[in-house]
């Protein structure tokens, strides 16, 4: 029985192997069905335990990138967010925007230890959730760059190849930290060089990432209300290099004054075409439809497509239809809801210079980030005739001499520190304006000039034609400036050379004193800085819509354009509000309404301009005085000086036109020279002693009582009897040598 079972077996193998042969050559022999459901049965056994395979291969790639995903980043091309978020993965997940976020990613729990998304395990190991926090808080968080509202966290994942070292024949490789540049994807070792990497971005302009950033929840946004205008604005939107949308709060005072500029624009001509040309969030052109209505057509651009968003948002916001036009194509259709009547802003996303070439508008306001150079070719390019341009220039520390390189390249000026750096500062805006102006055949009126603490801003009036084109550029001068006694003047016109220009100073420190102590500044505008017709009806304006904040600015600004005090400042009369003529510009008036109506003729037009700018020029003598004197830089050492008002009364007694300023609290302008500005101070003077006698009247009336004084403080100093001179005019005037304040020497 087991040799015949042996023998079946061996006649089964020898079939199967024939029949397999039979399979490979092709041929079909009488059990060939058989073979061929045996050999499907066979390779389909193959292919599923094929298939198997390769189910059991695609698990473990997918468990090995899961633990690599919470272990360690194979490279620096991974866009890992956070993992628990719904959105798709981006960025590096040590960039995130809250310390909440990256707890996240390891999950805090008490119950169990959790390693660090940030460190390898051989450099910090699993540890509980208490722990955790600490490290992820003081070792992360603490030491992170911010950008954008964005903090970049250190790193010491494997993402940096580092360099290998060799010791003793044994290669050693360092994990090093490092940070993820959220811009390039750049990984870099310190922090203070992140730092300069990402401040070398903003300056290219590449401030936003190459990654797709993650939308900003609207929860964040905050809702501000300025003047019954509310916008939308972020958390961080005080901070320009870190959002969009930028909106600063100080520069309120600046918004009202261009706003009441608008007003007295739109009670000439109605409707007039305004343009914001950099909206940001559009505060500005909000401001100026809500309230003027009917007599504008606001137009807002911006370059930024976040910006634009924005600007549509508060429109929405406050009502406002919005029509959206683009450069590459224009949508007439009006997005929004709002009243059938209520007015249409219209929103643009162009280039500021674009926009301007393109369109012709009445009314263009600049508010760029820095300076606004770039910009003054297009804004006088197409402006209408009489119309309004404003600028805002916020690059101060260029304009107040603190980078005089910038101020050269910016405006082609050279200036240095001087006591008056403000009133520079405005007339070095205002001589790139009119030389911008120029070379589009207009000339400039100046209606404002305000220089503070954060912003220069020039509101000018447009006058096309070649002669008031000339007639504006023969008011850019240069400056002379002594820098020992600061007295300055404005060269002379002429095309003479002036063997030594420092002669045309008042003072004659160029000749007693050695060296050269005076230099050149500018160019400048030479001419006015305030049109007093058209301040007086700003300022009613401001008092009709109720803008408290810019009131006070007006009239110190109007007297100082009348150089009067504000003892003799007087409210409008009908005469001011109905003048025809305002420094040279004719301008329409509610009296004038009814024959506006009739389009005047192109040369009668001409005819009344050139009438009054001949006007004009017989009444430049009556212009307010260029530049002021600070009261406490020409003080006299071991003397009192009165008080600043009284001290305005005693310069108008001496027949001198004075007035405050705005540009300093402690400043006077006067058109007394300077020599009798102190004459006028030490006479008004009293001496300091010890005791009670430093309440002394300041007031004294008689030159006999003023030569005691000056005597007994002449007396108590040894070198005083050397320095005694006799003024031009009658009076002793006593001069010391070490009495001269410290800031009179040359820098």
């Amino acid at each position: 029985m087991a040799a015949e079972e042996a023998a079946e077996t061996g006649l089964s193998a020898e079939r199967l192997q024939e029949t397999e042969e039979e399979v490979e050559n092709g041929r079909s022999p009488a059990g060939g069905s058989k073979a061929a459901a045996l050999n499907g049965e066979v390779d389909c056994k193959k292919v599923e335990s094929n298939n198997l395979s390769v189910k059991v291969g695609e698990s473990e790639v997918e468990a090995k990138e899961e633990r690599t995903d919470h272990e360690s980043v194979k490279g620096p091309d991974s866009n890992i967010l956070d993992v628990s978020s719904d959105y798709p993965r981006e960025k590096h997940l040590s960039i995130q925007r809250q310390l909440a976020d990256l707890e996240k990613l390891a999950d805090l729990n008490e119950a169990e230890k959790k390693p660090c998304p940030l460190c390898p395990e051989e450099k910090f190991k699993a540890c509980y959730g208490h722990k955790l926090h600490r490290h992820l808080q003081n070792l992360h968080w603490k030491t992170s760059v911010e950008f954008e509202g964005y903090r970049m966290c250190i790193c010491h994942l494997p993402c940096r190849t580092a360099k290998p070292n060799f010791v003793a024949d044994q290669m050693f490789s360092k994990m090093g930290a490092h940070y993820h540049c959220i811009v390039c994807s750049a990984t870099i070792t310190r922090r203070t060089d992140m730092i300069g990497h990402i401040n070398r971005h903003v300056n290219k302009g590449e401030t936003e990432s190459r990654f797709i950033t993650a939308p900003v929840p609207k929860s964040s946004c905050e809702v501000l209300k300025e003047a019954d205008t509310d916008v939308h604005v972020f958390p961080n939107y005080s901070t320009p290099q870190k959002t969009d949308s930028y909106f600063n709060p100080k520069m309120k005072l600046n918004r009202q004054l261009i706003f009441c500029a608008l007003a007295v624009l739109a009670e000439e001509r109605k409707p007039i075409e305004c343009l914001d040309a950099f909206g940001a969030t559009g505060i500005m052109g909000l401001q100026w439809a809500k309230h003027l209505r009917s007599s504008v057509k606001v137009t807002i651009n911006d370059c930024n497509e976040n910006s634009v968003t924005m600007i549509q948002e508060n429109c929405h916001l406050n009502k406002m239809k919005v029509k959206v036009n683009t450069k590459e194509e224009e949508n007439d259709e009006a997005i929004g809801g709002g009243e059938e009547n209520a007015d249409i802003i219209e929103v643009t996303k162009m280039d500021a210079n674009v926009i301007m070439h393109l369109r012709s508008f009445d009314f263009i306001h600049l508010d760029p980030f820095g300076t606004s150079v770039n910009y003054l070719d297009s804004a006088f390019r197409n402006v209408r005739n009489l119309g309004i341009v404003s600028l805002t220039s916020t690059d101060i520390s260029s304009l107040y001499a603190k980078a005089q390189h910038v101020a050269l390249r910016h405006y082609g000026c050279n200036i240095v520190r001087t006591e008056y750096y403000k009133e520079l500062a405005a007339r070095t805006v205002l001589a790139a304006v009119a030389r911008a102006a120029a070379r589009c055949n207009k000339g400039i009126e100046v209606l404002l000039a305000v220089a503070l603490e954060h912003f220069v801003l020039v509101v000018v009036r447009v006058l096309r034609g070649p002669s008031p084109a000339d007639d504006s550029a023969k008011k850019i001068r240069y400056l002379i400036h002594c820098q020992w006694c600061e007295e300055r003047i404005f060269q002379k016109e002429g095309s003479m050379v002036v063997e030594n220009p420092y002669q045309q100073l008042p003072c004659d420190c160029h000749g007693s004193m050695p060296g050269r102590t005076a230099v050149v500044l500018g160019p400048l505008w030479s001419g006015a800085l305030f049109n007093t017709g058209f301040l007086r009806r700003m300022l009613s304006e401001a008092v009709q819509y109720g803008l408290d904040e810019v009131q006070p600015l007006l009239k110190t600004v109007v007297c100082e354009s009348e150089c009067t005090t504000s003892k003799n400042f007087s409210t409008h009369s009908p005469f001011d509000e109905n003048k025809q003529e305002e420094c040279g510009v004719y301008i329409k008036t509610p009296d004038t309404l009814a024959e506006s109506d009739v389009v005047p003729g192109k040369r009668k037009n001409n005819e009344v301009t050139q009438n009054a700018t001949k006007r004009q020029k017989t009444d430049s003598s009556a212009e307010h005085p260029a530049f002021y004197y600070n009261i406490h830089r020409h003080s006299i050492k071991g003397m009192n000086m009165p008080k600043l008002n009284k001290f305005l009364n005693y310069l108008s007694e001496a027949g001198y036109r004075v007035s405050r300023t705005h540009f300093d609290p402690m400043g006077v302008r006067t058109n007394a020279p300077l020599a009798q500005f102190k004459t006028v101070l030490m006479k008004y003077s009293t001496p300091t002693y010890a005791g009670g006698q430093t309440e002394v009247p300041l007031h004294l009336t008689e030159d006999v009582q003023v030569g005691d004084q000056l005597q007994v403080v002449a007396d108590s100093k040894a070198k005083g009897d050397e320095f005694l001179e006799e003024n031009k005019y009658g009076d002793t005037v006593t001069v010391f040598a070490e009495d001269c304040p410290t800031h009179c020497a040359a820098d």
